[in-house]
């Protein structure tokens, strides 16, 4: 215990005598902790704010969207089909009306959506349309009326030219005017709006108060010239019985368009607990990666220490010689300078770590000012994971120099002075 005593207090001794080179020493293992501060904050920061943005919609759905058939719901291809503007028309109205009459489904909506240019005498605006069901006020319960009213399912059927708007298109037309009972124009055709929207916001990255709500089946017929949706979302009643509900939903879509083989499937049945589950699993494996790439700058740092420990013990050869002279052991030197490196690397690190959450503030403020929720999370894990490869770094690039000054004869120490 003495002699480890001893070791710490020679190499805190070392450290402090030579001020300049230990702060450059530093300087590596400092940027590579905060790198990995930074780099897992900005990932739990952004996993944390697309989860709010699922759970926007509430936690207890199921959703049924469009998938290109033979792959997988959450692949690559999938998403690049969809983006790469494919088109896949077999998801009707009546299949979300059938999947509303299974027994754990409570409130639903169906809906597609576009974009036009709507206007209001010489105001035009390049405006989101969402065709919808009637029902979308009781399934999404951030579709808040604030005045007039939601259509109905009469006038959905009755194909009306009637409107909903968002909050902030009824502000661009109409400013602090009622807007209810005034008509505007979509695709060249009149519509009248009969209700306003509540202020909502952005979900990820979608502007519900620049966007206009049309019965679905006008949309449909009258502005698309179509007669399939894109989505339909229902609310489950027992969420105890999610699974067999995803199951039942799911068989009953295949009945629907007649497949027998889960390959041909041209839906996807979505849950948000599933999607959560996929979010873990992507972010974990993008925080691996992101740490692979920040630890570069740690294993850098970590070469630097090698080199100043290299230089250390050169300089210092003399004086392990006289040690070694005097009855100190080769694993007393070695605890020495391996305790130097450590020191070097765990000072780093709690720097590096400091300096990390600071950045990590700054730029969740910087965010904040643009109006986003985005903020980056210091968790402990990025913390021990940071502090922890510092140290790491410390023992593993110091350990060959340190042994190297407790291989040195004393004989031969000695004759280098």
């Amino acid at each position: 215990m003495k002699s480890l005593t001893i070791a710490i207090r020679l190499a805190i001794k070392n450290l402090r005598s030579n001020v300049a080179r230990t702060a450059l020493s530093l300087l590596g293992i400092v940027i590579g902790s905060a790198a990995v501060i930074v780099v897992l904050s900005v990932g739990a920061g952004v996993k944390d704010y697309v989860v709010q943005q699922i759970e926007a919609f509430g936690s207890d759905i199921i959703e049924i969207e469009v998938k290109v058939p033979k792959v997988s719901k959450t692949s690559s291809q999938n998403a690049g089909g969809m983006v790469g503007g494919t088109q896949i028309t077999t998801l009707k109205l009546k299949n979300a009306e059938g999947v509303a009459k299974i027994s754990n489904i409570g409130a639903w909506y169906a809906g597609i959506m576009d974009q036009q240019v709507a206007s209001y005498e010489n105001e035009n605006k390049q405006t989101y349309l969402m065709g919808v069901t009637a029902g979308v006020t009781e399934a999404d319960q951030q579709t808040e009326i604030e005045s007039g009213q939601m259509f109905t399912d009469d006038d959905d059927r009755a194909l009306k030219q009637v409107a909903v708007l968002g909050n902030d298109l009824k502000n661009s037309f109409f400013g602090e005017r009622e807007a209810v009972g005034e008509t505007i124009k979509i695709k060249g055709q009149s519509f009248k709006v009969i209700g306003v929207l509540k202020k909502r916001g952005v979900t990820g990255f979608f502007n519900f108060d620049n966007t206009i709500y049309l019965p679905i089946q006008t949309l449909q017929k009258k502005i698309k010239g179509i007669d399939y949706i894109q989505f339909a979302i229902f609310k489950i009643k027992d969420m105890n019985r999610l699974d067999e509900t995803v199951a039942e939903t799911t068989d009953f879509m295949r009945r629907e368009h007649k497949i027998t083989k889960p390959d041909d499937d041209d839906f996807a049945v979505n849950s948000i607990a599933e999607m959560k589950d996929i979010l873990d699993k992507v972010f974990l494996i993008v925080n691996f990666l992101l740490i692979a790439l920040t630890s570069i700058s740690l294993i850098v740092g970590g070469v630097g220490i090698m080199n100043v420990m290299y230089v250390a013990v050169a300089e210092r050869t003399f004086e392990i010689g006289l040690r070694k002279a005097v009855g100190a052991r080769g694993n007393d030197v070695l605890k020495q300078f391996l305790f130097e490196a450590i020191f070097l690397t765990a000072i780093g690190g709690i720097i590096g770590v400091i300096i990390g959450a600071l950045i990590s503030y700054l730029v969740s403020w910087i965010i904040f000012q643009f109006g986003l929720s985005l903020q980056l999370a210091i968790t402990w894990q990025a913390v021990a994971i940071g502090f922890g490869f510092s140290a790491l770094a410390g023992l593993i690039f110091g350990i060959y120099p340190a042994k190297r000054a407790a291989d040195l004869s004393p004989m031969e120490a000695l004759r280098k002075e």
